[in-house]
């Protein structure tokens, strides 16, 4: 049982890491910069959380398979298999906690008072300082909301983790496949084991993110 709980902990925690880098990345070259097709790169980030997991799990077989266009390059150039290990269910995980990061990044840069990055542009910081000093801490909250709801996205990750990395059991096997596979052989005791120890990791990993949530707005006023 402690096998799918450490490898869930593990690619959950690397996709959120990977999250937090690129969410906060679009959505500040979106949202704050001038690039071109915003909303075609917009739509990109947020369409694995519309499309059906299965659906996006079979994109990204097809992509990182060993006759993808991104798989067939990594196996040929540097030896390396994402499909049926757990990098691919990092991958899979990633792509669909993103949007949540993306969202909620977002949502905070939009709400930000842009008074204080203008008055920063005028005593000379530079945009990456602005970036940091600025910008940064006023959307924090929704920084930290993004990196909670992504993690528990991640941790709970089902279909597209199946498709491309499977159920290898001590390889591959998550939380949420170990629970599936054994309702399906009928180890209902294991599967009600699985299934208390997600209800209540999310319960409270939410309920956390809420508590702190209203103390910082309580701290604010």
């Amino acid at each position: 049982m402690l096998s799918p709980i450490f490898l869930s902990l593990r690619i959950a925690t690397i996709a959120t890491v990977f999250s937090f880098i690129f969410g906060i990345l679009m959505a500040y070259l979106i949202n704050k910069r001038n690039i071109p097709g915003k909303s075609i790169w917009e739509t990109i980030i947020i369409l694995p959380m519309i499309l059906p997991p299965s659906v996006t799990g079979y994109i990204l077989l097809i992509a990182f398979g060993k006759r993808g266009f991104i798989g067939k390059f990594l196996l040929e150039s540097f030896g390396i298999q994402l499909v049926f290990t757990w990098l691919g269910a990092v991958i899979a995980s990633f792509i669909v906690s993103l949007p949540l990061m993306y969202q909620n990044v977002k949502t905070a840069f939009i709400s930000t008072d842009p008074i204080y990055e203008k008055a920063a542009e005028t005593l000379g910081s530079s945009e990456f300082k602005k970036f940091m000093t600025i910008t940064i801490p006023l959307a924090w909250p929704g920084i930290i909301s993004g990196i909670v709801l992504s993690f528990a996205r991640a941790i709970g990750e089902f279909g597209a983790t199946l498709m491309i990395a499977g159920n290898i059991p001590g390889k591959t096997q998550t939380i949420p496949t170990a629970i599936y596979f054994a309702v399906e052989s009928g180890n209902n005791e294991l599967a009600n084991k699985l299934v208390i120890i997600m209800t209540v990791f999310s319960f409270v990993l939410i309920l956390g993110l809420n508590a702190w949530l209203k103390g910082k707005n309580y701290i604010g006023r």
